[in-house]
């Protein structure tokens, strides 16, 4: 926030000993205002202090505060107070209207002791007679004018001029920085909103409900660690049996993450649908995102095809952390012997084949699982993933409120995205 360099009063100065009582209490009183009006980042409830402590203060039957708009080289009324021809809103040309226009072109503050024989005087009502315009700065940036009108002629004398003055320094860094705080809630709201709706979409994207197949059961879940995320699963019908399951983490977060992501989503559905085997889509899919992608910019990616009629699922593996199968033997990970992460250069994948036996389990998730730590800075790793598994865990939702229950606190601070296969 910028401060203003006007300096302050203090009742035991020498210069103040010199002035009167009233005087002094006067002083002292625009002192408190300004320490007030600084206080306050709300512009509207600014603006309306300084309209009203300020008349109160000096007896003005009229005070105006007007706001520079240069794209518009204009002036715009954003408070009055007791003028009965002008109205918020009001708006005045940058050197062509009023004191006020005036003020705005040279910098310079103007006094009008008899606004009568004042050429540049607009009329605010009949009741005045004085009326001074102090332009507000800040670094040079003209922010707007100030004005105060007196019904006595010659109704401000050169202390009060003087003080109106360093005042309305203080006025121009209190509006500067209300401005900047409206602008910046203002861009915090856009934000949210565009995040909101990204996010609504984003959710969109993923599968309404779980797939029917006869004998198998297939769900899934992403909790986003923010308003949008990196990660997404889908399931894709391939026709006679056969379902597509993938899931990615995009790198990086928020909206470019999402962008990606919504990208990579429709170039694995279209190359998925044309039947190819999980290593010839993530291929063929790798060769798109190389060229694509922004440097620097990578997907991880578990592919496999779950074919219900044989029992069996084959899956490659493009740099994710390796799906978890457990089944009467106990838990283990399916690993493949090649795949970077998609997006990085031209290569290959490995693809295995593994049957699915009666009452087996296979989990795909994301780092946002294993990786979670909780308060003491430990993570949750595969082994308490592969406990959870064996211990009779078979929905996203349940390993989601474990991860949940171990970070005890200290939240999710990734993506967390699971797809949970069994075998009836």
């Amino acid at each position: 926030m910028e401060t203003s360099s006007t300096p302050t009063f203090e009742a035991g100065s020498d210069w103040l000993a010199t002035l009167p009582p009233d005087r002094v209490q006067q002083l002292l009183k625009l002192q408190k205002a300004a320490q007030k009006i600084n206080s306050i980042l709300d512009l509207d409830q600014l603006i309306d202090k300084i309209v009203n402590d300020i008349a109160c203060s000096f007896g003005c039957i009229n005070i105006s505060v007007y706001l520079h708009e240069p794209e518009n080289r204009e002036l715009v009324l954003a408070g009055v107070r007791s003028c009965p021809t002008h109205e918020k809103g009001h708006r005045l040309k940058v050197g062509k209207e009023g004191l006020v226009g005036y003020v705005a072109a040279t910098g310079q503050m103007r006094y009008a002791p008899d606004v009568s024989v004042d050429p540049y005087y607009i009329s605010c009502g009949n009741d005045i007679r004085s009326e001074v315009a102090v332009p507000l700065h800040v670094d040079g940036k003209l922010i707007g004018v100030f004005t105060a009108s007196h019904e006595e002629l010659d109704g401000f004398d050169t202390d009060q001029l003087w003080l109106l003055q360093g005042l309305s320094n203080h006025i121009a860094v209190a509006v500067q920085n209300a401005l900047r705080f409206k602008e910046e809630r203002s861009e915090r709201e856009r934000m949210s909103r565009e995040a909101l709706e990204a996010r609504s979409i984003q959710q969109a994207l993923l599968p309404k409900s779980s797939p029917l197949i006869p004998g198998f059961a297939v769900s899934g879940v992403s909790i986003p660690a923010g308003a949008i995320g990196g990660d997404w699963y889908d399931f894709i019908d391939l026709g006679q049996g056969r379902w597509g399951l993938v899931l990615a983490d995009v790198s990086g977060k928020g909206t470019a993450a999402a962008l990606l992501m919504s990208a990579t989503r429709a170039m694995l559905r279209s190359l998925a649908e044309n039947a190819c085997t999980p290593s010839e889509v993530l291929t063929k899919l790798n060769k798109l995102l190389v060229e694509d992608f922004p440097s620097g910019r990578f997907v991880t990616m578990v592919y496999a095809v779950l074919d219900s009629h044989h029992g069996t699922l084959t899956y490659a593996n493009a740099g994710h952390l390796p799906p978890l199968l457990v089944d009467a033997t106990g838990a283990r990970f399916l690993e493949t012997e090649l795949g970077l992460p998609l997006g990085i250069r031209h290569g290959s994948f490995s693809e295995k084949t593994i049957p699915l036996g009666e009452k087996v389990r296979v989990a795909l998730y994301s780092d946002g699982i294993t990786e979670a730590t909780n308060q003491h800075d430990e993570e949750y790793g595969p082994a308490r993933l592969a406990a959870h598994l064996l211990s009779g865990g078979s929905c996203p939702e349940m390993l989601v409120d474990d991860v949940r229950c171990f970070a005890n606190g200290a939240g999710l601070h990734d993506d967390a995205t699971v797809i949970m296969l069994r075998r009836q």
